[in-house]
């Protein structure tokens, strides 16, 4: 009797087995397919990406990619884009630590519904800051500035930040930071050699996911920014769209533009998926 429910949990175990690896298989094919495409169209010449039938292995060619330098200010947008999306993440990061270590070690009245309020900020939809931000950096002569936008994404992205911080400092046991100031510890050695290392997975982890968010951000960069010193690259698909080709819409360029967008933000994630594993999952100190 063991004999045959044992090859029946293994006819089970055996089964589910296969159905999650069937489903993990079309959720690839469902995810990966768009880009797969994407890159395809990105690397096949204008006049056979409407081919019949369709040429899903092409000879591949950079025609595209030249043309949408040729064509565009690039270089000024690509410029623009990686001075804002590092800039903002790092500003970000740094202005979170901060205050997420004040919420956490400091004992204010209040400053917990002042954590409530800063992370319920969160809900506000993007749209229904732009006219106050716009009046902000109008104001302060920072409209049209990559500096401007700089601090209006840190803005943006410094309550999620430091709600996750707040966790992950809590963590910090407070008798390793009382040992360190006997011991004649600064503040800030007491935060750099004390509670960065045990928190830098966390710190890595936003580090790249605010410089997604502002690699990928459309409607600020679009807001305030109309000249080629302070454009993004996010913005840069509304010039490529008012072109006209005999196909209709420059598909061949916005695929080659999508590439560039994408292919930085992997390149990243791949390079740093050991911190970002770690800073998502790690529960406790080591």
């Amino acid at each position: 009797m063991f004999t045959s429910f044992g090859s029946k949990w293994k006819v089970h175990r055996g089964l589910a087995t296969f159905g999650l690896y069937l489903g993990l298989i079309v959720f690839l094919a469902v995810a990966l397919i768009p880009f797969y495409w994407m890159f395809v169209s990105a690397i096949t010449p204008a006049n056979m990406i409407f081919s019949i039938p369709p040429n899903y292995f092409p000879k591949p060619t950079f025609e595209n990619f030249i043309n949408l330098v040729q064509q565009l200010p690039f270089y000024y947008y690509l410029r623009n884009s990686l001075i804002f999306a590092v800039g903002s993440s790092l500003l970000t990061v740094l202005i979170s630590f901060l205050a997420a270590y004040g919420f956490t070690r400091v004992p204010v009245p209040g400053s917990s519904l002042l954590l409530l309020g800063l992370v319920l900020s969160m809900a506000l939809p993007e749209i229904a800051t732009i006219v106050p931000l716009f009046q902000i950096l109008r104001s302060l002569k920072m409209i049209n500035t990559v500096q401007g936008l700089t601090l209006v994404m840190t803005s943006v992205l410094v309550p999620f930040t430091v709600w996750v911080l707040v966790s992950f400092i809590k963590q910090v046991p407070v008798e390793i930071e009382e040992a360190a100031i006997v011991d004649g510890a600064t503040l800030p050695q007491l935060l750099w050699y004390v509670v960065v290392p045990v928190v830098k997975p966390a710190l890595a982890t936003m580090i790249v996911i605010n410089f997604i968010n502002a690699w990928n951000n459309f409607i600020y960069p679009l807001a305030f920014s109309s000249t080629v010193r302070a454009k993004m690259l996010s913005v840069t698909i509304t010039e490529v769209f008012q072109a006209r080709t005999p196909y209709g819409r420059p598909w061949e360029l916005i695929s080659a533009l999508g590439v560039t967008m994408v292919v930085p933000v992997i390149i990243l994630v791949l390079v740093s998926q050991r911190a970002i594993v770690s800073g998502l999952t790690r529960g406790s100190i080591k």
